[in-house]
C-alpha cells in the first residue's frame, strides 16, 4: 500500500489512464467509480478534497463493498461476491494501511489508562479517543470489541 491518497485523487486518475491503456477493464472501472465519488464529494463540499477527505470517501466505498460482500454471501451469489471483492481490493490500494489487532489493542490499553477507565460505563470516554487517535487506520468494529473486552 502506498502513502494515503497522495495528491487527492490525482494518482487514481493517472492509474485509471494506465489501466485503460493496458486494457484492464476491471481496474479502470473501479477507479472510475472512486474518482467520480471523490468529484461528487468535492462538489458537495465546494472545494478540492484534502487527503483526509479523500480517505473518508475511500473508506466509505470500502465499507459499502464489505457490506455488499456480506449480503451477497448470505444470498449465495458467489459471482457477485467475487466482483465486489475485486473492487474492494482496488479501493484498498489507495487507503493507508490499517492497524493490526495488536496495534489496536495497544492503543486501546493506552487510552484506557490515560482516561482512567475501569468499567463498561467508561466506554463513551474511551471509544471516541480510540477513533480519533486511530483515524483512518483503525477498524471501528475491531476497536469496539477490544474496548468492550478490556472494560468488562
Amino acid at each position: 500500500r502506498s502513502s494515503a491518497a497522495s495528491d487527492g485523487y490525482k494518482r487514481q486518475e493517472k492509474d485509471m489512464m494506465e489501466a485503460l491503456k493496458n486494457k484492464n477493464k476491471a481496474k479502470a472501472g473501479a477507479l472510475r467509480l472512486l474518482i467520480s465519488k471523490c468529484k461528487n464529494k468535492a462538489i458537495e463540499v465546494g472545494h478540492e478534497l484534502t487527503d483526509p477527505e479523500v480517505i473518508k470517501v475511500l473508506q466509505s466505498a470500502a465499507k459499502q463493498h464489505k457490506e455488499s460482500i456480506r449480503m451477497y454471501k448470505e444470498g449465495n451469489r458467489d459471482d457477485l461476491v467475487e466482483a465486489e471483492m475485486n473492487e474492494l481490493r482496488f479501493v484498498e490500494l489507495y487507503l493507508p494501511s490499517m492497524m493490526n489487532e495488536n496495534e489496536v489493542r495497544s492503543l486501546v490499553e493506552n487510552i484506557i489508562s490515560e482516561v482512567g477507565a475501569s468499567q463498561m460505563s467508561d466506554f463513551g470516554k474511551v471509544m471516541p479517543q480510540v477513533m480519533k487517535q486511530g483515524a483512518g487506520k483503525i477498524d471501528g468494529n475491531l476497536a469496539q470489541s477490544i474496548v468492550k473486552e478490556l472494560l468488562s
